[in-house]
């Protein structure tokens, strides 16, 4: 590995388990740098098509266990395509709405499949699915009426969300309402009354924010919560200036990919939810003209970030995975992309896609993960223009 100029990780003298399987993964990519030290950083454009494509139509048995989450399968192979910029056929389009229609409950939201109890997690894979597609058979299934019902019977009178009917409470269900409920234009505000309060509760002494008050702060998480306040408009109701610090020290000094946690393993998934949130925080301060365009910073290094993810983390066979020595599935090549995305295409600043030009990924929205031109027709097929009704 003579050559490779990156910092290692330093235990100190005081080998723990954590700083051993640590090391133990730098080894690992060390290798793979070193390896393909000298090809040029190539997307595997077809081979990813080709292994989403199949994955719409065919799944090997090991998924069973995911039976619960057919709608979240159908959103990540969806947005990957569109990341890709590849278009499905009519045919395909067709099947997807009918089955999404299927799995949407009598009573408002939808199900991880047909049959099932609407929870808020697959209800908004599903209906950012719908909205990907973007026609207006797509979006008609969705019944507005019913889904807002659904909302206000998820409520919990502190401001926090139930996922499903008497179910676990988190920061991603305050996420998934608040998504769904501008994507849908649901101008019900009494729905996040306290939300705000609750979600800045749930910012922790680190900087980043926990999946409930008082635990430990999450990147998955904490997408959630500055995605939520983005959404209600109180983006400066926590502490942004600890939040930002957080984020960037989960870039990992040697793999160049975001880890979810302080003293945990890089993975490449981690590349949308922290990247996303350094996105959305810079929207925050912009829109609260608390910070000029030219003075915004992402102040982490997108080239180490892409160089992980494309050197390091596309599977042979296509799909993305989680690090060297894993498998590839539908959820690590989904927000791989989408981190790559954010990463050539930062809000502020210039462009820098690593590669040639063709490594160039669709552009998306950071708040809701979908290709901006689908929030831009979803919220024009809704009644939404700049943010406000018609």
């Amino acid at each position: 590995e003579a050559g490779l100029s990156r910092t290692r990780f330093d235990d100190e003298g005081v080998p723990t388990a954590t700083s051993t399987a640590q090391k133990k993964l730098e080894r690992c990519v060390g290798v793979v740098y070193v390896d393909k030290y000298d090809e040029f950083p190539d997307l595997k454009r077809s081979l990813h098509i080709g292994y989403l494509l199949n994955t719409l139509k065919n799944l090997p048995q090991s998924f069973e266990v995911m039976d619960s989450s057919r709608t979240w399968i159908v959103y990540w192979t969806l947005h990957s395509l569109a990341l890709l910029n590849h278009e499905l056929d009519a045919s395909m389009k067709t099947a997807v709405i009918n089955f999404l229609n299927s799995c949407q409950h009598a009573e408002g939201g939808f199900g991880g499949g047909p049959g099932q109890d609407a929870h808020l997690a697959p209800t908004y894979a599903a209906v950012n699915a719908l909205c990907i597609i973007g026609s207006d058979e797509a979006l008609s299934i969705i019944n507005v009426k019913t889904m807002t019902n659904f909302l206000q019977r998820m409520r919990v009178g502190d401001g926090s969300f139930y996922m499903h009917t008497d179910g676990e409470i988190d920061m991603r269900s305050v996420y998934c309402s608040a998504v769904i409920a501008s994507l849908l234009n649901i101008q019900n505000h009494d729905i996040f009354e306290k939300s705000v309060d609750w979600i800045s509760r749930c910012q922790t002494y680190e900087g980043g924010f926990s999946g409930t008050p008082g635990m430990e702060a999450h990147g998955g998480y904490t997408f959630c919560g500055i995605s939520s306040l983005y959404l209600l408009g109180s983006v400066d109701k926590c502490d942004m200036k600890s939040l930002h610090r957080w984020i960037l020290n989960r870039q990992t000094s040697f793999e160049g990919g975001f880890q979810g946690r302080t003293n945990k393993l890089v993975d490449s998934c981690y590349s949308f939810w922290q990247c996303g949130s350094l996105a959305i925080l810079n929207l925050g301060l912009m829109s609260e003209n608390l910070l000029e365009k030219n003075q915004c910073e992402w102040h982490f290094d997108s080239s180490l970030l892409q160089e992980y993810l494309l050197i390091c983390c596309q599977h042979i066979y296509g799909g993305f995975i989680d690090k060297p020595t894993t498998s590839q599935d539908p959820y690590h090549t989904c927000y791989s992309l989408s981190g790559l995305s954010l990463a050539q295409s930062p809000y502020v600043g210039d462009a820098d896609v690593l590669g040639a030009a063709e490594n160039k990924l669709v552009e998306l929205h950071p708040v809701y993960n979908l290709p901006m031109n689908a929030v831009k027709h979803t919220n024009n097929f809704f009644g939404v223009v700049d943010g406000e009704d018609k």
